[in-house]
């Protein structure tokens, strides 16, 4: 039987995260971690970074951004900081150790992209990106059908009082 695209998205996903986990490993971190050191790295310049940046960014639940940054803060990657403003929001701000961590993690990015992308040409890159990109949008469309739909369905509180 021929793999789907889910199917093939999967085996990819589960290849990278392999991968990357196996490159990283001598570095204490995960390759989820690195994009995330990664990200916070390249952002904190522009201004304070929060959890729900990463949350949004990475399309992760509260709970799963919770673990990672706990990881990170625990391993001394990262700390969190009270903002003057709302001492209720903690902006994740990058360790001394997560400096130093950038070069092997963006060189551990590089390589990866290298891997995925050998023997394909700007073209074939450009048009895998616009079609993942699409297949996203599209299950985006879906999520917000099956809530509409799930709202509709479920009646409120206060009708069934």
């Amino acid at each position: 039987m021929e793999k789907d695209c889910g199917a093939w998205i999967n085996l990819l996903s589960h290849k990278i995260k392999t991968q990357q986990n196996a490159m990283l490993q001598y570095l204490g971190i995960t390759g989820v971690q690195s994009r995330v050191i990664y990200y916070i790295l390249a952002h904190c310049q522009e201004g304070p970074v929060f959890q729900r940046d990463i949350e949004s960014a990475f399309r992760l639940s509260r709970s799963t951004a919770t673990g990672i940054l706990q990881l990170l803060e625990k391993n001394g990657i990262i700390r969190r900081e009270s903002v003057e403003s709302d001492a209720r929001l903690k902006s994740l701000v990058p360790t001394d150790r997560a400096v130093k961590l950038d070069a092997q993690v963006r060189d551990c990015l590089r390589k990866t992209e290298r891997m995925l992308t050998a023997d394909l040409s700007e073209g074939q890159i450009q048009l895998f990106k616009e079609t993942a990109a699409q297949m996203l949008r599209n299950l985006d469309n879906w999520e917000q059908t099956v809530r509409s739909e799930t709202k509709a369905t479920v009646p409120d509180v206060e009708e069934v009082v």
